[in-house]
């Protein structure tokens, strides 16, 4: 039996710090030197980053050499992206509301 993970993908999201991170491992594999130049943070709070977004299966890591190389995982991504598109239809409906509203008043 396999353990839940200690942190699920929208724990992992919330944080601006860990999105931007998957945003710079979506363009390219990354070490945590090159992913820590994008932050004013110490290397420990970045590592810290990395393991929650590993936990939540959204990143995996492999060493090279001394190094570890990070890769974006973004099937984890997909739940999301589900709860997300449930709520498209409210908003269509919002901005079509807001759209006939708007016509409505410049016409008149």
């Amino acid at each position: 039996m396999t353990a839940a993970p200690k942190h699920d993908v929208y724990q992992a999201i919330a944080d601006p710090s860990r999105r931007e991170m998957l945003e710079l491992l979506a363009k390219n594999d990354s070490s945590i030197k090159e992913i820590g130049s994008h932050f004013s943070i110490s290397r420990t709070a970045i590592v810290k980053h990395l393991n929650v977004l590993a936990d939540a299966d959204l990143v995996t890591d492999r060493k090279s050499g001394r190094e570890k190389i990070y890769s974006l995982q973004p099937a984890q991504l997909l739940e999301v992206q589900e709860w997300i598109s449930y709520f498209e239809k409210f908003w269509d409906n919002k901005l079509s509301m807001l759209k006939h509203m708007v016509e409505k008043d410049t016409e008149e």
